[in-house]
């Protein structure tokens, strides 16, 4: 008797990216300057003026990414490459490339799946309002939102506002949000945050409105937590850190209102964010279709003797796991911990849109790289999906990070991701040629299976 299959049909297999770390062409077709480009690089590392040059190599990665099997690629789309200040006039030159790209992906059976915003704000933003600590900048967010809405509606199905928005306490700078050195940091943190709350509820009732088919996620970056010890004071305090780091902003995507674990101890410190006419409806009413994370790692919480706000200081190596070059930890049941409790208590569809392992890698004698370690990496993690599948989570896509190897976030070309090998390093271009590693023939056979050869 043949075994059910356990994948849904037509699910969603892919890569993942961002402009920024792909596209080079930092300031050709008009595009403006982007708070990446005038980031500073760190002795040794790469800046992103050419990344992996994608910008004029799309279509030779399009027919690799085919080749491969995907059906599914995301990026983001760089607001400053629309908008190159991030207001005035739309450049038409921005817009007409992602139109090639979107078509060239979908000529090829591969659905675009776009990031509105994935820390790369216009520089001109940043500089002239302070990012997102402006309601200035959310209606120009809204007005960005609603450009490429119109334009791209009919070749774009899913959709997600922020990347990885639960970053926002913590990273408020990846808003282009400069911070106050005084008793009102706090304040204004938890500002930016529902600033960008507000700016991901336009885009959903913007999106609803244009493109009344289409599919807006929220997005976090799903760190799963244990509690360090089986003490209950270390219980407690990895509830209280989960709360903080995932579910206030999954509460806000889901059901539209802030939940009283946190507006209790904002209103405790008297650090309410303001609040203006009808933000409470645009919260209530603009709530996303779907539920999408990034995930890759987790950690261990242990009692904390500072506030709230401050339990990430309580994280713990985890004895029992081992971890990667840069110190994560590989942990494939975590990924099934957060599926599992996402679909609980939300009962919407999750869309895994980031995973994977960043290893130090250079081709060998025969032009490739024998990255078992890669396949071992997802193949545990998708093994641990399709349990949670079967236990009747509602998952209908999984996309790692990267395809084609690219820059990382700080810059480091050694950090490598993808089934494609880039011939590139920090400082030194090469050739950019792309090479196939041992993973890619394995992923192929992976989705040819849907899932069922692993």
């Amino acid at each position: 008797m043949n075994k059910p299959k356990i994948v849904p049909e037509n699910f969603l297999w892919g890569g993942a990216v961002t402009s920024f770390q792909t596209e080079g062409a930092w300031n050709k077709g008009g595009k403006g300057t982007s708070i990446v480009d005038a980031r500073r690089v760190k002795e040794g590392f790469s800046d992103w003026k050419t990344a992996v040059d994608f910008y004029h190599r799309y279509k030779e990665d399009i027919a690799l990414f085919k080749e491969l099997g995907f059906n599914a690629y995301r990026t983001s789309i760089s607001w400053s490459r629309i908008f190159p200040n991030g207001e005035g006039e739309p450049n038409e030159e921005g817009l007409q490339f992602y139109d090639s790209v979107f078509d060239e992906l979908l000529a090829n059976g591969i659905q675009p799946v776009i990031t509105l915003y994935h820390f790369d704000l216009p520089l001109h933003l940043s500089h002239k309002y302070n990012g997102f600590a402006s309601r200035k900048v959310v209606d120009l967010f809204e007005k960005y939102s609603r450009t490429v809405f119109k334009r791209y509606g009919q070749k774009v199905k899913y959709w997600l506002t922020f990347n990885e928005q639960n970053l926002v306490l913590t990273r408020p700078e990846y808003w282009g949000v400069t911070l106050p050195n005084d008793q009102y940091q706090e304040k204004v943190r938890y500002q930016v945050c529902h600033n960008v709350f507000v700016a991901h509820a336009k885009a959903v009732n913007a999106l609803h409105e244009i493109v009344p088919d289409g599919k807006m996620a929220g997005m976090v970056t799903y760190l799963t937590t244990y509690p360090a010890t089986s003490r209950p004071e270390d219980t407690i305090a990895n509830i209280k850190a989960k709360e903080l780091l995932i579910d206030f902003y999954l509460d806000l995507f889901a059901h539209g209102t802030y939940p009283t674990y946190v507006t209790s101890q904002l209103d405790k410190k008297g650090i309410m964010p303001i609040f203006e006419d009808y933000d409470e409806d645009i919260l209530k009413e603009n709530t996303v279709d779907y539920l999408s994370i990034s995930y890759y790692q987790s950690q261990t919480i242990k009692e904390s003797p500072k506030e709230q706000e401050e339990l990430i200081s309580g994280i713990t190596p985890n004895p029992y796991l081992k971890t990667n070059e840069w110190g994560w930890t590989i942990d494939p049941i975590g990924l099934r911990v957060a599926l599992k409790d996402m679909y609980t208590r939300y009962r919407l569809p999750i869309f895994i849109t980031e995973n994977g392992i960043g290893v130090r890698e250079e081709l060998n004698e025969k032009e490739t790289v024998e990255d078992d370690y890669r396949i071992s990496y997802l193949k545990n993690h998708i093994e641990q999906m399709k349990l949670a599948i079967e236990e009747g989570v509602d998952i209908f896509g999984y996309l790692t990070w990267g395809a084609t190897d690219i820059l990382s976030s700080q810059g480091e070309m050694k950090k490598r991701y993808g089934f494609i090998f880039v011939n590139r390093d920090e400082r030194d271009l090469r050739d950019l040629k792309r090479y196939k590693k041992k993973s890619f023939d394995w992923f192929q056979k992976v989705i040819q299976s849907n899932g069922e050869d692993l």
